[in-house]
């Protein structure tokens, strides 16, 4: 059973049916996924993306604004989908503790390293916004990097789809998934279920990933507690 994890909510995922922004049915499903975790005696730490509102890379493609500029406006994104986890997380009678790499003292606490560990320590759900400080850094290394930073023992990637498969399974039907798949082949096959910066990190240091559908019920449960493989269909990185 893993003791410590960190999970990657992408703003994708807080979007739900919602075109824009967060649909707060979907922020609610996705709290009680935790609470549950929670309650199992996992230390969670999150990293929360922001393109449910906007993505860097997409905003800079008229270049009419500079892509270090579209990617701070990016990181601002996942304080706000942080603060709308924080309070949906409270209600639920949960302590969660936000720690920005951007400092935002009204609204949540410059990120410090002691800080985050003592707050995973005491019980608290630590939740990371504000990416990593840096332009050119997406979420997904960020997750990566405070995973291995906080002693994860795995980082969670919960997506809309149940995996790593060899295509899109969105638009080739008949795309086949990886249940356990090594870091060097997702780089070499150019896989694309995260950024390689985060691949080639996450390899550095042998820190699993797991790949899952965070959608479906339970799922968060099983992954964090030896119960991966009643999962139907999820991916190993490793």
């Amino acid at each position: 059973m893993a003791t410590r994890v960190l999970l990657k909510v992408s703003g994708e995922a807080l979007k739900g049916k919602a075109s824009f922004g967060q649909d707060l049915n979907t922020l609610e499903y996705i709290s009680k996924e935790i609470e549950s975790l929670k309650k199992n005696g996992t230390q969670i730490c999150l990293v929360v993306g922001g393109g449910n509102f906007l993505r860097g890379k997409q905003f800079n493609e008229e270049k009419l604004i500079k892509r270090s500029t579209a990617d701070y406006m990016g990181m601002l994104a996942t304080v706000m989908n942080a603060l709308a986890l924080q309070d949906a997380l409270t209600s639920l009678r949960l302590k969660v503790k936000i720690f920005s790499a951007i400092p935002m003292h009204t609204v949540c606490e410059p990120f410090s390293h002691g800080k985050a560990l003592s707050a995973l320590e005491n019980e608290k759900i630590v939740i990371f916004a504000g990416g990593i400080g840096n332009p050119f850094v997406t979420t997904d290394t960020v997750s990566v990097i405070k995973s291995i930073e906080m002693e994860c023992d795995m980082l969670l990637k919960g997506t809309q789809v149940d995996g790593v498969y060899s295509a899109d399974p969105k638009k080739n039907k008949s795309a086949k998934i990886y249940k356990k798949i090594g870091y060097d082949e997702v780089i070499s096959k150019k896989l694309g279920i995260m950024d390689l910066p985060a691949i080639y990190i996450a390899k550095e240091h042998n820190l699993p990933i797991v790949v899952f559908n965070l959608h479906k019920k339970g799922n968060l449960m099983k992954v964090s507690t030896n119960g991966i493989t009643k999962i139907e269909n999820f991916s190993l990185i490793s």
